[in-house]
């Protein structure tokens, strides 16, 4: 087994928002979804987390509403499909403080900060966690994002991947090149905190970024948060081959799963990367019962509180197609060669997972969409699942909600201890920042073989 070989990591995966995943259920009489501007809210859920042994809260952001359906946005607002949203880095330091082994992973886009002040936001993050955070990098989907942040619209899909590239190699050089290991001295008696001659400008021109430097914060415990992407797209599963620690999956089966595991791991062993220095994290919601028969039938419930249409109407925003202008009755395989990126990959999902001999609608889709990623049943049988995935080469996983909390608190109550007992999760933290929790052995930093590790010091240093 490799040196960072660990049971499989587990986070709460979750918005700063009303409805995310499960939408309609802000609506359930016990879910606490719209206390999402409350922080003792979120205190509460990192102390959870960390009560079972979680290894994250990862938290998903959209910069932006989804495009217009029949040519209006009303239903987004009136069903709040991640609208409201906060901004989720200003939840962290308190979740932080209520805490101490926790991970804190969040999005953000190219589009929500020029890559010189996020260098710095993420820096003082991760000096103030003791090395627990971690960014979820994207290059953000939302035509309105696009033209709220003053660009004409969307950009093409594969060029946003090329801007998010560059904007990675704005910050690796900011974390990882602009000040060496000896740089900060803090000698009292000298009066110097700072050797000028070891801290530099990086000078990147770019395509879209001119950044003279240097890094404005000294170096963190991890330098580089801990590295996360979620694509299943070509150009998406390129970059997280090339880029990513952990990889978001939301694949549906464990065979499906297992392509796109294989696919990446190939990918990032080409571009000379260890691919075992990459987690796969499979999305899945879990309706937990003490039988099968309870836990389907908390599952038929909560099915009458899905909202049907705000599925649909978040599938067509995502899409940046109208699903709505199809019949019911078109074949997924029509729909899917009119629509790019993301939301693509959802229906080529439901696609592959079809039962075999049949051909799966625009309908089904709809049906399915609360279905596709759940997994209902008692813990054992759960956890029988979770091996399932396991051997298809999933190494964690993020718990999506239902209602809010109860979901995570019934994974992290009646779950965890048979997963723990089968050796499925932790039972303790170990040391150390995310980077030493997630991969055991491998140190606080980047590993040599990411292309980060090219910006660190050398002999260039010579002053700012």
């Amino acid at each position: 087994m490799p040196a960072h070989s660990r049971p499989l990591a587990y986070n709460f995966f979750i918005m700063d928002t009303p409805s995310h995943i499960s939408h309609g259920m802000w609506r359930h009489p016990e879910s606490r979804a719209v206390e999402y501007n409350d922080l003792e809210f979120w205190i509460e859920l990192a102390q959870l987390a960390e009560r079972h042994h979680f290894d994250s809260i990862f938290i998903a952001d959209n910069f932006g509403m989804y495009s217009p359906i029949n040519g209006s946005t009303d239903v987004f607002l009136e069903k709040a499909l991640q609208i409201p949203n906060s901004e989720p880095s200003m939840l962290l330091s308190a979740m932080a403080a209520a805490t101490r082994n926790l991970g804190f992973v969040y999005t953000s886009s190219v589009l929500q900060q020029h890559p010189f002040p996020f260098a710095r936001q993420m820096s003082t993050l991760d000096h103030l966690t003791k090395g627990r955070i971690g960014w979820n990098m994207v290059s953000s989907f939302s035509e309105n994002g696009f033209r709220s942040m003053g660009l004409d619209g969307l950009v093409d899909h594969d060029e946003r991947y090329r801007w998010l590239a560059e904007y990675a190699e704005v910050v690796y050089k900011l974390w990882e090149g602009s000040w060496a290991d000896g740089a900060v001295l803090k000698d009292k008696e000298a009066g110097i905190y700072s050797n000028p001659r070891q801290v530099r400008r990086i000078n990147h021109v770019g395509a879209r970024y001119r950044v003279e430097g240097p890094h404005l914060a000294e170096p963190s415990p991890q330098r580089t948060p801990v590295l996360f992407q979620a694509g299943a797209s070509p150009a998406g599963m390129d970059f997280a081959a090339r880029n990513a620690e952990g990889l978001f999956l939301i694949s549906g089966s464990p065979e499906a799963s297992a392509s796109q595991v294989s696919k990446v791991k190939a990918l990032a062993t080409s571009y000379g990367r260890d691919a075992e220095r990459i987690h796969f994290m499979e999305g899945l919601t879990f309706v937990v019962g003490s039988t099968e028969e309870e836990a389907q039938r908390k599952a038929d419930e909560l099915d009458e509180w899905t909202d049907v249409t705000a599925q649909m109407a978040v599938a067509s925003g995502a899409a940046g197609v109208d699903l709505t202008k199809f019949a019911p009755d078109e074949p997924l395989v029509n729909v899917a060669e009119q629509i790019q990126g993301i939301r693509a990959g959802f229906i080529k999902m439901a696609i592959e997972n079809a039962p075999a001999g049949t051909t799966p609608t625009l309908a089904d889709f709809g049906r399915d969409q609360v279905r596709q990623w759940r997994i209902t049943g008692t813990p054992e049988t759960i956890a029988d699942q979770i091996e399932r995935y396991a051997s298809a080469g999933v190494t964690g996983f993020n718990v999506m909600s239902i209602t809010v909390p109860g979901s995570f608190t019934d994974f992290a109550e009646h779950v965890t201890p048979v997963l723990k007992e089968r050796g499925l999760m932790q039972r303790e933290y170990r040391d150390g920042t995310l980077r030493e929790k997630l991969f055991p052995g491998a140190g606080p930093l980047l590993g040599e073989t990411h292309p980060a590790s090219g910006y660190r010091e050398n002999d260039e240093y010579v002053g700012v």
